[in-house]
Parts: C-alpha cells; sequence; structure tokens
C-alpha cells in the first residue's frame, strides 16, 4: 500500500492505497491504525483500496489534539475527505470503532455508501467495553502511566483480542509506534474519553432502512464484540453472516483470508447492482 496525506477542512488526513476500480473505504478501530488492513487489501481484487485513518489515531494522534474526535464526529471527517477525494460512492468497511463510524457514515450521507462490511465492529449498546470504561474512569491515573507501563497494558490487550499469538505480537509491533511517537498513555485516553454510545445508539433504528448490500464476518470467541451483535447486525441488514468459529476480536490480522473473501464477495455483489441498475 502508498502512503498518502492531504489536508482537508485543516486537518492533515492519512491513509494507505492500493488498486483500481471501486472504491472500497477501511475503517480501523481502537488501539490500531491502517496498517490493520495489511495482510486485507493485498487480497482484493477490483477495487481502490484506501485505508483511512482516524483523526487523531495511528499516525494521526496529534491530529485530534484540541478537535472532537468522536466516532459521530469521525463519521463526518470521513464523507468530508471522501468528498475531497472526489469520490461519490464507495463501500466500506469497518472493524471496532471503524465499523460505528461506517455505519453512522452511511446513515448520514445516503447514497455515498454501496455496500457495509461490518467484522467484529461496535453498534447498538455493545460498547466502550468493560476495561475500556475501567481505564476511562481511570484516566487521571492512566494518562501518567510511564511508556514501559503503558506498554504492557496495551500489548495485554492486544493478545486478549488475537487468536494468533503470531499475529499478536506483529500487531503489538504494527500500532505500538504510534503511542510510543505520540503521547503513550495520554493519548490513548484522550481516545477513550471521547467514546459515546449514544452514537451509535442514535443511528441504530436506521439501519433496516439503508436498503444496500451488507456482509457480516465474526470472530465468534471474541469477549470484546459478542457474535450476539453480529447476528444483529445480520438481522439488521438483511446480510448473511459468515462465523469464524475460534476467532476472536482481530479478525483482519488473524484471518485476513477470509476477511479480503466477504469484502471480494461484496464488491461483486455491488458490481452486479451496478449493472443491473444501468450504472456501470
Amino acid at each position: 500500500m502508498n502512503s498518502n496525506t492531504t489536508v482537508v477542512d485543516g486537518i492533515t488526513m492519512r491513509w494507505e492505497e492500493a488498486g483500481d476500480g471501486m472504491p472500497v473505504i477501511l475503517i480501523h478501530g481502537i488501539p490500531a491504525s491502517p496498517a490493520l488492513w495489511r495482510h486485507v487489501v493485498p487480497r482484493i481484487s477490483g477495487a481502490r483500496c484506501l485505508a483511512w485513518e482516524m483523526v487523531g489515531y495511528g499516525a494521526s494522534i496529534p491530529e485530534g489534539h484540541d478537535r472532537d474526535i468522536s466516532i459521530g464526529r469521525q463519521a463526518d471527517y470521513l464523507a468530508s475527505w471522501l468528498k475531497h477525494l472526489g469520490v461519490e460512492q464507495a463501500i466500506f468497511v469497518g472493524h471496532d470503532l471503524g465499523g460505528g463510524v461506517a455505519q453512522i457514515a452511511a446513515v448520514r450521507n445516503p447514497g455515498l455508501c454501496r455496500g457495509l462490511f461490518l467484522t467484529n465492529a461496535i453498534g447498538y449498546d455493545s460498547w466502550p467495553i468493560p476495561s475500556v470504561k475501567a481505564m476511562r474512569m481511570a484516566g487521571g491515573l492512566v494518562r501518567h502511566l510511564p511508556d514501559s507501563v503503558f506498554k504492557q497494558v496495551f500489548q495485554n490487550f492486544i493478545k486478549r483480542g488475537h487468536d494468533d499469538s503470531v499475529r499478536a505480537e506483529e500487531a503489538i509491533d504494527a500500532h505500538w509506534p504510534n503511542y510510543r511517537d505520540h503521547g503513550g498513555a495520554a493519548a490513548f485516553v484522550r481516545q477513550v474519553k471521547s467514546l459515546d454510545v449514544q452514537d451509535t445508539l442514535s443511528i441504530a433504528g436506521d439501519l433496516p432502512s439503508l436498503g444496500i448490500p451488507a456482509r457480516i464476518v465474526w470472530g465468534v470467541a471474541d469477549t470484546f464484540q459478542k457474535i450476539d451483535y453480529g447476528e444483529r447486525f445480520a438481522s439488521d441488514l438483511s446480510a448473511p453472516l459468515q462465523r469464524i468459529e475460534g476467532g476472536k476480536h482481530f479478525t483482519p490480522e488473524d484471518h485476513p483470508e477470509i476477511i479480503a473473501e466477504g469484502i471480494n464477495q461484496l464488491v461483486a455483489e455491488v458490481s452486479i447492482s451496478d449493472t443491473s441498475d444501468g450504472k456501470a
């Protein structure tokens, strides 16, 4: 993937890009970055993949200072970025917090989202998870943790969400440097303090009326985002649900071939729909 930056409304936005064809927007969660999709994007065909970095996350942590980095606001940042790039329609792919961003952006911008793919995503009242709530409540203490201590917290969090221990270590190497270089525990506390469950509750009732192709892929053993929520998404979006038995939270890293296969199927479905509608 190629790294890119542009300035939108005074905010430096970053993304990784590869391929050509239908735009597919991949949105990470916490405590990740676009690197979450590093093994997924090479397996996607017939699409222009753009792995967007949320404002205040990853290498963009500094852009979050003195800005609203809530999930609801991220959806607005995403829409503004797509408009800036001239992308009029795209498939949204979201994991964890990124799934919440994708849902909100789809509801708020009719016609922008041509297809929705969710994997172990937040939604409804599924978040913030208890460990994140605890860190938010103890934010005054957590933010002052030295990097050596916070890294242990970070590593434990990552490992709990992986069923592949090798990929877990790789994920730590991929995502930790962003915290090490941009504020450590204080940056993480700023992120968790921005989380508001009302952002997804406010649009939950609109999901059944989106009327777009959708697919749900879920790690069944995820203790962060339970399979019950994957089933609820599948019902509300009239979408097939693929269960990854034994899969935990970080499915794009542990099971990239399954995630990419699902995205490819959605790209094909949307392409067929566009052709039948005379859009291609």
